[in-house]
């Protein structure tokens, strides 16, 4: 168990090293998904729900591209960063499993994608999706909030972000289940 934590915590600090230092690329704590050529970008915070709302739009049929970093480049387009989905169950104080986008019936994407839509959403039991529609620089500043490097290369972050909201909505809205915004956002993006 000692070897598995120290694994663990190694493997998160080589990840936020390279999400800090990634030369042309800005990393955004986000899960990601593709659908109709675009890009759906859920930013948050670990324990918001996102690799949950990731995992039901991985299997409703979106392509799989990250649970855990939106990786910007210059133009506010994102690259894959698909690994393991690491998905909590049976509380969150529990080690999270590793689970292969496969094992969800979904596969992961490769091909840069330029957003289509920034769901920016908080899991709360019983609430009901009903999403607003924020302006470019709320939507900017709910992004910036997420950005990992925002300190170290601040002219990246703003140069990517603002690819990304002037083209983009930004939705932000609690939710309940999954299923709410997983049929939103396919109305959206699966015509």
């Amino acid at each position: 168990p000692k070897l598995d934590q120290a694994i663990d915590a190694f493997e998160s600090d080589l990840q936020l090293f390279v999400a800090e230092t990634a030369p042309r690329r800005v990393f955004v704590h986000a899960g990601v998904v593709g659908l109709g050529g675009k890009a759906i970008v859920i930013p948050g915070r670990s324990f918001s729900g996102k690799t949950s709302l990731v995992a039901a739009l991985v299997k409703a049929g979106a392509t799989y591209y990250s649970d855990e970093y939106a990786v910007l480049d210059e133009r506010g387009r994102v690259h894959h960063y698909a690994r393991p989905l690491s998905i909590r169950e049976n509380g969150y104080l529990k080690k999270p499993k590793k689970v292969r986008v496969e094992t969800l019936g979904g596969r992961a994407g490769v091909k840069p994608l330029p957003v289509g839509m920034v769901v920016v959403s908080k899991y709360q039991a019983g609430a009901r999706w009903r999403p607003r529609r924020l302006s470019e620089g709320e939507g900017a500043l709910e992004l910036m909030a997420n950005t990992v490097s925002a300190r170290r290369q601040p002219e990246a972050m703003l140069e990517a972000i603002r690819g990304v909201v002037s083209l983009a909505p930004v939705l932000k809205g609690d939710r309940g289940e999954a299923r709410q915004v997983v049929e939103f956002i396919f109305e959206k993006f699966a015509r």
